[in-house]
């Protein structure tokens, strides 16, 4: 099977070089959204046979059947796009990409504005984790394809919730219709007021820059009935992620997160980390929300509920556990949290007694986890404290 994709914009009136032109002419089956057939409609041959691409792509992949088959897909098919689709679900067809400017270079040329530097984030039909993460990364330019769901105005609101709002917002609307498309220029309060129409994307450019911080000073988190002993402390919270090694993990998971301080400077320092925050006691599901906004931490997904007796399967596997708080049940916290914890991956916990250090150490032994030395930390006039830490084995 070959394919021809090609790439064309919102233009009415679309140029085509001499050579597309006789892959259209040439062509019986043909296929692209509704969009694009409505502008190629009067380019395709007498007979030509067009298939519509729907969700589920799954589906209208069943339906190429001809040897041949052009595709219209938007901009350049191989900006997330659907030449890559293809390259996926039908890796032995022969496909042949005759692309045009997508969208973001299409809005950079009308701002003239070059785009070398820019960061560039999908958000058609994804989540927001990759966008999340180049806002704590502080990234000064960031390009961003969007949908219904993932707005210019939500995507600015999102901004504004975590304290995001040196950045100016460029948006182009139907870019390259000669009639509908619209550049404007604006600030995130402004843009989180508006209706926007689709297709759109969007050029973040920051305003002021700001230094990303670590060691976050404990008077800055909201507390735990105001109680300054129900904080993990900055020195030994950096000794904590030390031990835990996000820099080399994927999924973090913070059992007992009390404030989240161990959560938001996770997330803060480590952006390409997914945490997962769990906690029993319902008052500091505001707690960790408050501490994430002011400290701009989005992403977090926060699950209230006893750690042993809450769903667990529909939450992104551990192969980190940083066990903050566990009511006296840590072995049964341990020996539930094991089967999902990768191999290589480790525990840490940081005791205050001999008699919580007597679990862990029972627990390893149980569970046939590898337990490295302690670290004893004292810090001022607080008790002392032993980082623990252990590790599963490679099966």
């Amino acid at each position: 099977m070959i394919f021809h994709v090609i790439g064309i914009t919102d233009d009415t009136l679309p140029f085509f070089t001499p050579q597309v032109r006789e892959v259209i002419r040439s062509g019986r089956v043909f296929s692209g959204g509704k969009r694009h057939h409505e502008i190629v409609a009067p380019l395709l041959p007498e007979g030509a046979e067009w298939i519509d691409i729907t969700a589920p792509v799954t589906e209208v992949i069943t339906r190429y059947r001809a040897p041949e088959t052009v595709v219209f897909a938007s901009g350049d098919p191989l900006f997330f796009g659907f030449a890559n689709t293809l390259r996926r679900l039908l890796p032995e067809a022969e496909i042949k990409v005759y692309p045009t400017f997508n969208s973001l270079q299409t809005l950079a040329h009308r701002l003239v504005m070059p785009y070398h530097d820019m960061h560039i984030v999908s958000l058609t039909g994804r989540p927001w984790p990759l966008f999340d993460r180049a806002l704590i990364e502080r990234q000064p330019k960031i390009g961003v394809l969007t949908d219904r769901h993932h707005s210019p105005a939500a995507i600015a609101e999102r901004m504004l919730l975590y304290g995001y709002v040196d950045y100016a917002m460029h948006v182009g609307e139907h870019l390259g219709h000669p009639a509908e498309e619209r550049v404007t220029t604006l600030s995130l309060a402004e843009a989180a007021r508006r209706e926007w129409q689709q297709p759109c994307c969007v050029i973040l450019t920051a305003t002021r820059q700001h230094p990303r911080r670590c060691g976050l000073p404990d008077a800055e988190f909201a507390l735990l009935d105001g109680r300054e002993r129900m904080i993990t402390k900055m020195p030994i919270r950096l000794l904590t992620l030390q031990a835990l090694q996000p820099y080399r993990r994927e999924v973090l998971w913070d059992v007992g997160f009390c404030t989240g301080s161990v959560s938001v400077e996770a997330r803060l320092m480590f952006p390409h980390l997914t945490v997962v925050a769990f906690e029993v006691r319902p008052e500091c599901d505001a707690l960790i929300h408050a501490n994430a906004r002011h400290f701009g931490t989005p992403g977090i997904t926060v699950r209230m509920g006893d750690v042993t007796e809450v769903p667990l399967d529909d939450l992104p596997l551990p192969d980190a556990i940083f066990i903050g708080g566990h009511g006296g049940r840590l072995k049964e916290i341990m020996a539930r949290l094991l089967p999902l914890l990768a191999d290589g991956g480790c525990m840490v916990m940081n005791s205050v007694s001999a008699n919580s250090r007597q679990l862990f150490e029972e627990a390893c032994t149980r569970l046939h986890l590898t337990m490295e030395q302690p670290l004893r930390v004292s810090i001022n006039d607080y008790n002392t404290i032993e980082i623990l830490k252990c590790t599963k084995q490679q099966s």
